[in-house]
């Protein structure tokens, strides 16, 4: 038989309500009082119900952790981090795959019946359609890899891709590449739409021509590779800043299927510095997102929300960096 907070109490000699106490956050009990239950939950190796835990404070400890790009292993990585953290806080993560999911409101429905405390959105490709049932639902949000804006409807944690488009045009240039192009991934992809323009305006400023641009139908391997096949049918360029690692990995492939040496012929810049990135058939030179600084400030603040919901909407961005590997020819050239 499982032991039972009656139990706790008659071994401690104290009633059951202060039991419940000692094991409730923030509560009121004496240290004489705490000491005695926490001794007698010891001998009886007495661990609180989580679910009449939830009962009593209307808290669940369960955040709802949200995707829709579960083909890309980069959040496998994510996921790992977001797990882990949530854990180490007292949060219980629940996972949901928004893949083929197209109803916002049925969606939100669901997560109430979980009766969730908050939701982390880990997506850039998010229907609008989602915030807003959170937001009418009354629902804590943060939007993690969302897109920026001056007066956010939602708390927003991830990078500034604007920056970090011209962060690549300006690598580019600097490695002597002058006809270069862009490979993002979906079109609809706020993250892709912000690579690409902060891309385009840096590559305007330096005489970096930029004008051959394809977008992947995913952020995966095959959609890559499909993709490159057909930009190498009809253009010629040096260089291609593609919007992700795995679907600069795909493109990587289509060149060598066709015998141009990377980095002598054609270069390649990715996005993410995934673990991929590093292993030995790819050494890609990438923009390394802050991915653990990213879900750290997500989860304090989503933890902040649940506390006090009137928490005023913020965007919080943390700065990218280039990791140059091998897909780039040397400067000197």
């Amino acid at each position: 038989m499982a032991v039972t907070l009656k139990d706790v109490a008659e071994r401690a000699g104290v009633s059951r309500s202060a039991v419940s106490r000692t094991f409730t956050e923030g509560a009121s009990v004496s240290k004489k009082m705490r000491e005695k239950v926490l001794k007698a939950a010891r001998e009886l190796d007495y661990s609180p119900s989580l679910i009449a835990r939830s009962l009593a404070t209307s808290r669940t400890k369960l955040i709802g952790l949200v995707a829709n790009n579960y083909q890309n292993p980069v959040f496998v990585e994510v996921f790992d981090l977001y797990t882990r953290a949530l854990q180490e806080r007292g949060l219980r993560p629940l996972i949901v795959n928004l893949t083929d999911e197209s109803d916002p409101q049925a969606f939100v429905r669901m997560l109430h019946q979980y009766n969730v405390d908050g939701v982390i959105i880990a997506s850039s490709t998010l229907p609008q359609g989602y915030l807003t049932a959170f937001k009418d639902a009354r629902v804590p949000v943060v939007h993690t890899f969302g897109r920026a804006s001056p007066n956010p409807d939602f708390h927003i944690v991830g990078i500034d891709n604007i920056a970090c488009g011209e962060m690549v045009a300006q690598a580019l240039f600097d490695h002597g590449y002058r006809d270069v192009a862009f490979l993002g991934g979906p079109k609809t992809s706020t993250s892709t739409q912000d690579r690409l323009a902060g891309f385009e305006r840096r590559s305007a400023k330096i005489g970096l021509r930029s004008s051959v641009i394809r977008y992947a139908e995913g952020y995966t391997y095959n959609a890559g590779r499909r993709a490159m096949k057909s930009l190498l049918d009809e253009f010629e360029v040096e260089a291609v800043f593609c919007g992700d690692d795995l679907i600069c990995m795909g493109a990587m492939d289509a060149a060598r299927d066709r015998g141009i040496a990377i980095p002598e012929e054609l270069g390649f810049v990715g996005f993410n510095d995934m673990s991929m990135a590093s292993w030995s058939a790819y050494r890609l030179t990438t923009i390394r997102q802050p991915f653990k600084d990213i879900i750290l400030t997500s989860i304090e603040l989503i933890d902040r929300l649940v506390e006090n919901p009137a928490y005023p909407s913020e965007v919080k961005l943390l700065p990218c960096e280039l990791i140059e590997r091998n897909t780039l020819r040397s400067t000197s050239v």
